[in-house]
C-alpha cells in the first residue's frame, strides 16, 4: 500500500529536499539560460529563493500544517530573486493558501493546491509567456487535476505528476523559437522540474542529508546595502530570535519596536504576524535587543554570530554609548520623513556615485551579477526616511521583485519605475521634477524611458546561434534593449556596430560608462572614435565600474 496522506512533518521534509536538489544542481540550470551571458543567473535566483524559505521551515520549532505553509510562503516571497524566483515564490504562494487549510494532504487536496499555485503565479505576470516556468507548472498543475479520479495513491500521483512536467519541458523549444535555436528547454522549467525531483525522492524515502539546513548553512542572505560592506560594518554581533507572542503587536508597537532596534543597530528585518515577530540585528549589545524582545513576549531561536572578533569590548562599549544617544534623539525627535525618497540597484562604485549624485538615497548593490531579493528591497525601502519612495530596478530581471517588494511594504507608498537598464535608471532620475506630485513624476518618468536606447558589451561563456548570429565562446556580444545587436573578435568594433543600430537622426547624445576591466585611456580613446564617427552628437565617458560588462552606454 503506498502513501494517502502527507502530514506537516513530511511535507517539511518534502520542501527541504526540493530546496536542497535546486541548490546541488543551481550551475547546471544556469547553463541553461538562453543567452550566453557570464552572469546567466536563473539557477540561482531559484536556488535563493527556495532556500530562504528553507531556512524559515527549518527553524520551525513546532511543524503544524499551517505554520510550515506560512514559513514557506513567507521566506520565499521576501526572498525571491530575480524574475524565476518570484514566480517560484506566487507558484508557493498559491499552493500554500490551500494546504494550510488542512491538517493533511491527500491527493485531493494537492491537485486543488498545484491549481491555485498556477493561477496565483499567472496573475503575478502582467504578460505571461508560454514555453516558461509558467506552462511547465500549468502542465503539472492540470495532470494532477486528471490523477485524483485515478488514483489515492501519493507515490503514484506525484510521479505522474512529475513526468508529465517533465514532458511539458522537453517541449519549451517548440513553444519558444529562442530555445530552440539556442538548443536548450527553458531553465526556469527546469529548475521547477529539478525541486519536484528533491520533492519525489523525501515523498519516497530516500536519505537526504538535511544537516545544512538544521545548521543555518544556507546560502539565500541579504545583499548588503552598498555603505555597508565588511570593513565599514559598526555592529559587530549578528543576533537573530523568534519572539512567541503574548498577543498581537499593533501596527504602532511594530514600529516602535523597530526604532528600538534602529537605535542599537542597523541591518534590520522584523516579520511580524499575531503569534510571532521574527528579528533580525546588527548590534553591539544583543542583550539591549534580547530585554526589549521579552516585553512582549517568550523568545525561541536565539542565534548570536560574532562577525567581527577583534576590538569586542571597546566596540561594545562604543556602541552602547552610542545607542543611548540615538535612543535619546529618537524619543525627543522622532525622524520627520520628508514627501519623497529614491532606491536604485546598481553594480560598480562609479554608477553608484552617479545616483548619489542625482539624489538616490539608498543604493542597493546588485544587478547583472548579483539580482536583490524583495527582501533586500524592503530593507532599503525601510531605510528611505520619505512618505513616497521610487524604486529604479534598472534591470528587467529585478521588476518582479521590486513589484513584490511594493505589495508587501505597508508604511509607505512605493512608485516602481520600471527600468530596466542602467540608463534608463539615470533618465528616470533627470526628469524628476521635484514641484510635481509622486504620481506625476511617476508617470513622467516612466514615459522618459522610450526615449533612452541602451547598449552594453561582455563575452559569450559558450557557443550558440541567437537571431541567426552564430556566436563563439569568448566573441564579444553588443546587446541592446531588444536582444543582441551586434558580435565579433574585436570589442570596440562590436561596440561601434552595436552603435551604429542604436543612433538615428533623432539622437543627440552617446553616454559611455565604462566598467572595472577597461582603463580610462582605452575608453577615452573610443569615445574619441565615436566622436569622430557622429560628428553632431556630443560624447561623454563615465567611469562606471561594473563588474562583467566592459561597456555600458545609451544614445538618446
Amino acid at each position: 500500500m503506498g502513501t494517502e496522506k502527507i502530514d506537516a512533518s513530511l511535507l517539511a521534509k518534502m520542501f527541504l529536499a526540493g530546496a536542497k536538489n535546486l541548490e546541488a544542481k543551481k550551475e547546471w540550470i544556469n547553463e541553461l539560460n538562453v543567452f550566453p551571458v557570464p552572469d546567466g543567473d536563473t539557477g540561482t535566483n531559484m536556488s535563493m529563493t527556495i532556500l530562504a524559505a528553507a531556512k524559515e521551515v527549518s527553524g520551525l520549532e513546532k511543524k503544524d500544517m499551517k505554520s510550515v505553509a506560512k514559513a514557506i510562503s513567507s521566506g520565499s516571497l521576501r526572498g525571491a530573486r530575480g524574475n524565476s524566483g518570484v514566480i517560484l515564490s506566487q507558484l508557493f504562494r498559491g499552493f500554500t493558501k490551500v494546504i494550510s487549510n488542512y491538517e493533511y494532504i491527500d491527493t485531493v487536496v494537492l491537485a486543488e493546491a498545484c491549481d491555485k499555485a498556477v493561477e496565483t503565479a499567472y496573475k503575478a505576470v502582467m504578460k505571461p509567456k508560454e514555453g516558461t516556468i509558467l506552462t511547465v507548472a500549468k502542465g503539472a498543475a492540470d495532470k494532477a487535476i486528471d490523477m485524483v479520479e485515478e488514483t489515492s495513491d501519493l507515490e503514484v500521483f506525484v510521479k505522474a505528476v512529475i513526468d508529465e512536467a517533465e514532458r511539458v519541458l522537453k517541449k519549451t523549444p517548440d513553444m519558444l523559437p529562442v530555445l530552440k535555436q539556442a538548443g536548450v528547454v527553458d531553465s526556469g522549467g527546469q529548475g521547477l522540474v529539478v525541486v519536484l525531483q528533491g520533492v519525489y525522492d523525501a515523498l519516497m524515502g530516500k536519505e537526504i542529508d538535511y544537516s545544512s539546513f538544521e545548521s543555518g548553512q544556507t546560502t539565500g542572505g541579504i545583499t548588503k546595502i552598498s555603505a555597508e560592506t565588511e570593513a565599514e560594518i559598526k555592529f559587530g554581533y549578528c543576533t537573530e530570535f523568534i519572539i512567541v507572542l503574548k498577543q498581537p503587536l499593533s501596527d504602532d508597537e511594530v514600529a516602535k519596536y523597530k526604532a528600538f532596534l534602529t537605535s542599537i543597530g542597523d541591518s534590520i528585518v522584523v516579520v511580524a504576524d499575531d503569534e510571532i515577530v521574527k528579528t533580525h540585528v546588527h548590534t553591539n549589545d544583543p542583550g539591549l535587543a534580547i530585554q526589549e524582545a521579552l516585553k512582549h513576549g517568550s523568545l525561541s531561536k536565539i542565534k548570536i554570530d560574532n562577525m567581527r572578533e577583534e576590538h569586542q569590548e571597546r566596540l561594545i562599549k562604543d556602541a552602547q554609548k552610542v545607542a543611548a544617544e540615538q535612543e535619546k534623539v529618537l524619543e525627543e525627535a522622532p525622524v520627520e520623513l520628508k514627501e519623497m525618497g529614491f532606491i536604485s540597484v546598481s553594480a560598480g562604485a562609479g554608477l553608484s556615485e552617479i545616483f548619489s549624485g542625482l539624489g538616490v538615497d539608498v543604493i542597493i548593490e546588485g544587478g547583472q551579477t548579483m539580482n536583490p531579493s524583495t527582501d533586500d528591497i524592503l530593507n532599503a525601502i525601510d531605510k528611505v526616511p520619505a512618505k513616497n519612495v521610487f524604486v529604479l530596478p534598472n534591470n528587467k530581471n529585478i521588476i518582479l521583485a521590486a513589484n513584490q517588494a511594493a505589495d508587501l511594504s505597508e508604511e509607505k507608498k512605493i512608485h516602481v519605475i520600471p527600468t530596466k537598464t542602467i540608463p534608463q535608471g539615470i533618465t528616470a532620475l533627470i526628469n524628476y521634477i521635484p514641484e510635481q506630485s509622486a504620481e506625476e513624476n511617476a508617470a513622467r518618468m516612466t514615459e522618459e524611458l522610450g526615449n533612452v536606447k541602451s547598449g552594453q558589451i561582455t563575452y559569450a561563456v559558450r557557443d550558440t546561434v541567437i537571431d541567426d548570429k552564430e556566436i563563439k565562446e569568448n566573441d564579444y556580444m553588443g546587446i541592446g534593449d531588444s536582444g543582441i545587436l551586434a558580435v565579433g573578435a574585436d570589442m570596440n568594433e562590436t561596440l561601434l556596430e552595436m552603435v551604429d543600430q542604436l543612433v538615428d537622426e533623432e539622437s543627440g547624445i552617446i553616454s559611455l560608462y565604462y566598467g572595472e576591466d577597461v582603463s580610462e585611456e582605452d575608453a577615452q580613446a573610443l569615445a574619441d572614435e565615436l566622436q569622430d564617427k557622429y560628428e553632431d552628437l556630443e560624447v561623454e565617458v563615465n567611469d562606471g565600474g561594473q563588474p562583467i560588462y566592459y561597456y555600458i552606454l545609451s544614445v538618446e
